[in-house]
């Protein structure tokens, strides 16, 4: 099979189309024709090197997927069947697992983080993390889907426990993650106020359901999130950007509001003054990835039309660097994805 491999850390460069040995499924394990695979910031680390992080080589990336199931010994997909894939890779047996909380797992990975990913023709994977999709339902719109909506219904329903009424701030709607966001809380019954850095994004965030948009690049966006607010500040702040916005994004919450943050794509040196911290009862939550069962939760609403997939341009799996080279210009507006 066709596969874009890296060997070793470095720029979109290293990464090479080359011919790789098709996996095999052993018991409990599914092979699936990849047809569409989106990317995430993941994908970038990886290539880059990622601190006390041994990425092993040669290294397929690719944790979003959707295909067509090629193989599967004793279970109850069929080939043939249209899936796609649940990005949280855990044992299944010890207690967090039977729990229902697989991604607090001893053991728990991403799909193409320490694993071969989609970035193939086909991949393995176990077989409780297929989904099955109905054929009104693209491949690349639901390759798009799984960790991005994932991380922010965990983000917003599971750590903030978010309520209707709320008031909640989405930094860097033009993300995955953002524009997830954005569509889980105003679906929730939440006002949502967005930021981005563009007239065009900021357009496309309104679209999704922001109520008010700001400018990080222009504008004072603790100011206006205090202006829009009538000085009260939001009970909600997704954060993912990290450095550039972890102080601003602070001084936007209103008195016990809640920051939850699940990356730092920016840096990850943040300053917390502890005065502010307690004398305002602020709530600082990390989130990781997400459950299977927030998955399915979220596929309904998938599935029902009521969240969509946003996709920002789509490439051949050859192209995999320039696709990742538009990931990393920031330009985007909500998933790339490889089509195989």
């Amino acid at each position: 099979m066709k596969a874009i491999r890296f060997h070793a850390h470095g720029g979109p460069d290293v990464l090479r189309y080359e011919d790789v040995n098709e996996p095999i499924a052993g018991p409990g394990e599914a092979v699936v024709r990849v047809r569409a695979c989106a990317l995430n910031h993941l994908d970038l680390w990886q290539r880059r090197g990622i601190e006390r992080v041994r990425i092993p080589f040669p290294h397929i990336s690719g944790a979003d997927v959707a295909g067509e199931v090629v193989s599967a010994p004793g279970g109850e997909y069929g080939v043939g069947r249209r899936v796609m894939l649940q990005p949280g890779l855990s044992c299944g047996r010890c207690a967090a697992c039977l729990d229902g909380r697989d991604n607090e797992c001893p053991s728990y990975d991403v799909l193409g983080y320490r694993s071969d990913g989609g970035y193939a023709e086909y991949v393995k994977v176990p077989v409780q993390n297929l989904i099955a999709i109905s054929d009104a339902i693209g491949f690349v719109e639901a390759a798009a889907f799984p960790l991005a909506f994932l991380t922010a219904w965990h983000m917003l329903i599971t750590r903030a426990k978010l309520r209707a009424g709320e008031d909640v701030l989405v930094i860097g709607a033009g993300s995955g993650v953002g524009q997830a966001a954005i569509q889980i809380a105003w679906r929730h019954g939440a006002r949502v106020f967005a930021t981005a850095g563009s007239d065009d994004k900021l357009a496309k965030a309104r679209q999704l359901g922001a109520y008010e948009v700001v400018n990080h690049t222009t504008q004072d966006v603790p100011a206006q999130i205090k202006e829009f607010t009538g000085g009260r500040g939001v009970d909600v702040v997704v954060e993912h950007v990290g450095t550039a916005t972890w102080g601003r994004s602070l001084k936007c919450l209103a008195r016990a509001g809640r920051l939850v943050t699940c990356g730092a794509t920016t840096g990850h040196d943040a300053q917390v003054d502890l005065r502010f911290l307690f004398g305002r009862q602020l709530s600082l939550l990390g989130s990781y990835m997400g459950r299977k069962g927030e998955l399915l939760r979220a596929a309904q609403f998938f599935f029902a039309g009521e969240l969509r997939s946003v996709v920002d341009q789509t490439y051949p799996l050859a192209e995999a660097a320039e696709a990742q080279r538009r990931l990393e210009s920031r330009q985007h507006f909500g998933k790339i994805v490889l089509v195989a």
